[in-house]
């Protein structure tokens, strides 16, 4: 690993590992401007510890199904550290239209769900009532 001023920075091929994703990935954030590196003296293209922690944002977002340009408003939306009433108004409507698709799809196992026996539905039970409490509490949080 390189050493760049008072924070890490990496090739391609480290900042790859540490993210689990390939350098071919990386290339394609970077050309479309969700990644930012700089050169080193020997041209390598270099990531800082700031592109890492995009990069993880970046494919927490991905696991989530969320569109590359819905993950640049969210970046960018972090990096500003604030927001325009505007944009919440935006995101707020965009997690209410996944929880509608959520809850669709949801609808649409049931029939499938009927076909679990008693300990796959107990299972599926309990994950389901865990990932629902905390969204509990998230909304808890951001209401009061």
């Amino acid at each position: 690993m390189l050493r760049w001023y008072d924070g890490a920075v990496y090739r391609i091929g480290e900042i790859a590992e540490i993210a689990h994703v390939s350098k071919r990935t990386i290339d394609y954030y970077t050309s479309i401007g969700l990644l930012r590196a700089e050169r080193s003296k020997s041209n390598y293209r270099i990531y800082t510890d700031e592109a890492l922690n995009d990069l993880k944002f970046i494919e927490e977002c991905k696991s989530l199904h969320f569109p590359l340009d819905e993950i640049r408003r969210k970046l960018e939306m972090r990096k500003a550290g604030s927001i325009r009433l505007s944009e919440v108004d935006k995101h707020v409507c965009a997690v209410t239209q996944q929880m509608k698709q959520l809850h669709s799809d949801l609808f649409d196992l049931l029939p499938i769900l009927e076909k679990l026996d008693e300990q796959q539905k107990e299972k599926l039970i309990n994950n389901v009532s865990l990932l629902r409490s905390a969204l509990k509490k998230s909304l808890v949080s951001v209401t009061s």
